[in-house]
């Protein structure tokens, strides 16, 4: 359900989220910041690079960090799932998500081309904080996701180095910035900038859903087979991809995180989505509640989860897809106006959008 209680018209400088224009999405209440970082825990970091290097080459770019708890998360796990509505992209770490049902390390969002820095840099950052890794105890599985910014940005430059991703950990906080920041700097939304979005319900005043993505998907005419009426403009922007990461306290267990995961393709297609044949769209759950101690010598571990016939997991299921696409709408109401290479300009969706509503 979506109700407009009014729409403010769009400041000059100062961008506003889709709750702030009166566009409520769902039933659910939200939490105090309307944010991933209101699950008790979760902290987000940015690093954003932007610079104009001549010969219509520019840096737009950047690294976001999502740390699960504020722990070692190699030293407590937490369980986890994924789900991939199209696989065309170059995440890192996954295969072992599905296989374990948990994960060990920061989940980081950049750009295509940088998976692989970010990845080394991660790893840098865990090894420093855990020297058991690779010599007493096992490796790590490091989670990366990415989208392709190379619309906007000169992908060839190589600007994120691995001490981006150790410095967008570091930075992590509970204060969740928005659109064209940290890995969503360079990213395109329904030929709108797009880029990092974030929402949050509270389901029967006991557990917190929160949703951040990373929105570089769709095409003009999809929005408008959603909710809203954009004017159609036509763009050579790729028509893919999202990163979609879920967090919770409830206790779940990674095979119903599997199905709450799942359920953050019906808040993507509640905007427009159709998953295109060259779309990376791929989801990420984790539940803080039930981490597990990696020295633990226990043989049987015992957990305590909702049972999935109740109210309680009904509402978990139906505040994912709220906060998925309440977060998509806020990467594109954050988000500012960026010239990128080649002289390209990515407008921000104007705020008449959801006048029509």
């Amino acid at each position: 359900m979506i109700i407009i209680n009014h729409v403010t018209k769009e400041s000059e400088n100062v961008r506003k989220r889709v709750r702030e224009l009166g566009v409520i999405i769902g039933d659910l209440p939200t939490g105090e910041h309307n944010a991933i970082t209101d699950v008790p825990s979760v902290l987000v970091g940015h690093v954003t690079l932007s610079e104009d290097l001549g010969n219509e080459d520019v840096i737009r770019t950047g690294v976001t960090a999502i740390l699960p708890h504020q722990q070692n998360p190699y030293h407590h796990k937490v369980p986890a799932a994924t789900h991939v509505m199209n696989g065309y992209g170059k995440a890192t770490g996954f295969v072992q998500i599905d296989e374990l049902g948990e994960i060990e390390s920061p989940i980081m969002l950049t750009g295509t081309f940088t998976t692989g820095s970010v990845l080394q840099g991660t790893m840098e950052y865990m090894m420093g904080c855990t020297p058991e890794i690779g010599d007493t105890t096992g490796s790590i599985n490091t989670v990366v996701g990415e989208c392709n910014d190379s619309y906007l940005h000169t992908a060839r430059t190589f600007a994120v180095k691995p001490t981006h991703a150790i410095q967008a950990i570091e930075r992590a906080t509970s204060n969740c910035e928005e659109g064209s920041v940290g890995g969503g700097t360079g990213m395109t939304c329904y030929q709108y900038k797009g880029g990092i979005g974030t929402s949050s319900r509270i389901v029967q005043e006991k557990w917190t859903v929160g949703v951040l993505v990373n929105t570089n998907f769709g095409l003009r005419g999809e929005f408008e087979s959603g909710h809203y009426k954009a004017p159609s403009k036509d763009h050579d922007t790729p028509a893919g991809s999202i990163m979609v990461v879920i967090a919770t306290d409830a206790p779940v267990s990674d095979r119903q995180l599997k199905r709450i995961a799942k359920r953050a393709s019906v808040g993507i297609n509640r905007t427009g989505g159709r998953v295109h044949h060259a779309s990376g769209d791929i989801i990420i759950a984790f539940s803080n509640a039930n981490a597990r101690t990696h020295f633990s010598e226990e043989e049987v571990v015992h957990s305590t989860y909702i049972k999935e016939d109740t109210k309680a997991f009904h509402y978990l299921l139906q505040a994912t897809i709220e906060a998925t696409e309440e977060a998509i709408l806020n990467s594109l109401t954050m988000a500012e106006t960026t010239t990128g290479r080649n002289g390209r300009i990515i407008e921000s969706i104007s705020y008449d959008v959801f006048e029509s509503l």
